[in-house]
């Protein structure tokens, strides 16, 4: 009886060391599983730094893809392959998840989902695909199928004779894709080259600018019939940039060959001209609708004008080949992409000064933010 108690006991005293031991080694388990591994990767995709509070900046470059700037720290942090050559015209959807950029060299457009980075679907919408916009679940996206390479004729300059003249007169297609299908639905005709899209303050009309016959077209969304044309030669060619103010009430467009921004009522009978600098493109208001910013190409200047009086507020010192801006989120501050100079501009939007230069290499065309700004190739929501 002695012996089975002292074998019990040394069994207790055994299980006792056995559970203490696995409750050390559970333990230990625990902590290495809840401690952070080197291997797994800080989430830099573009939606969850959204989510965590972040601005970020999307700025297409014709030689390359879409480089992301983080507008905290006004630095490139990453670049998205756009899977194409000659990425221009780019637009968000609301929710920020995906990301449309028109692919010149493919007449495509990539669609990018921003949590990844990755190409999710290219969509063929027309011959030189350019401006995109966003509406729901739908892009829309002009085209110029007349457009030839190289630089624009200079002002006042004959053309030169072609040939094939019909080829010069091919009326463009605005593509209209829907996202959720992930293909082009239909197409609205425009002009030739079409250029400039803006939607009107109602959503139920596409206004177009089209550069190879100077005119503005107004199109019924839901039907694509054509609505009203407006001529600009009068005023000056090359109609490019075209932009409704924040009340709906005034329409802009600007005239590259007549150093010009055209004036619209909501009805879009021109009202009058504004005299700009050399060769103007890209336009806005800020978000109150108090000033209006005006991208000056060759004269490299972001002019800024009173919206009422539309009296000439000041000149921003650029850079080169500068057409497309946006306001940040926070409308404190103008990004400006100038092409040549391979940078976007930092502009104090209450000071109008530069006071930052970001390196975008490879071109730089548009530029959009999320959330969505004013600019010049956007509207905030």
């Amino acid at each position: 009886m002695q012996m089975l108690n002292s074998s019990l006991a040394r069994r207790a005293r055994t299980s006792v060391w056995l559970l203490a031991l696995l409750a050390g080694v559970t333990a230990c388990n625990k902590q290495e599983e809840s401690a952070p591994t080197p291997e797994t990767p800080a989430a830099t995709s573009a939606v969850s730094e959204s989510s965590s509070g972040k601005t970020l900046a999307y700025v297409s470059t014709q030689d390359a893809g879409v480089d992301v700037i983080d507008l905290a720290t006004m630095q490139v942090t990453s670049m998205l392959d756009v899977k194409a050559k000659g990425p221009r015209g780019l637009a968000l959807t609301d929710d920020g998840k995906q990301l449309v950029v028109a692919t010149r060299e493919n007449g495509s457009v990539s669609v990018i989902d921003t949590a990844t980075g990755e190409v999710v679907k290219q969509i063929e919408v027309g011959k030189n695909p350019e401006f995109v916009r966003v509406s729901g679940n739908y892009a829309f996206v002009s085209s110029e199928p007349s457009s030839k390479a190289g630089p624009p004729p200079k002002p006042g300059s004959k053309p030169e004779e072609d040939d094939d003249d019909d080829e010069e007169k091919v009326p463009a297609k605005i593509a209209i894709v829907d996202l959720t299908k992930g293909e082009k639905v239909r197409e609205i005709t425009g002009g030739p080259e079409t250029e400039g899209l803006e939607f009107s303050a109602d959503g139920k009309q596409l206004v177009i600018t089209n550069e190879a016959d100077n005119t503005v077209t107004v199109h019924n969304i839901e039907t694509g019939d054509l609505v009203k044309t407006i001529s600009t030669h009068q005023y000056g060619d090359r109609p490019r940039g075209i932009k409704v103010s924040p009340d709906g009430n005034t329409y802009l467009a600007t005239l590259e060959f007549g150093n010009k921004f055209m004036v619209m009522d909501k009805d879009f009978n021109v009202v009058r001209t504004v005299d700009t600098a050399e060769t103007p493109y890209g336009i806005a208001y800020d978000s109150k609708g108090e000033r209006i910013f005006v991208a000056t190409n060759k004269a490299k200047l972001l002019q800024v004008f009173d919206a009422k009086t539309f009296e000439k507020i000041k000149e921003v010192p650029t850079g080169n080949r500068c057409w497309h801006f946006s306001f940040t989120p926070d409308n404190k501050q103008v990004l400006l992409a100038c092409g040549k100079s391979d940078a976007v501009f930092v502009i104090d939007a209450d000071k109008l000064e530069v006071t930052n230069q970001i390196e975008v290499k490879n071109m730089p065309w548009g530029v959009v933010t999320f959330p969505k700004a004013m600019g010049s190739l956007e509207n905030a929501k």
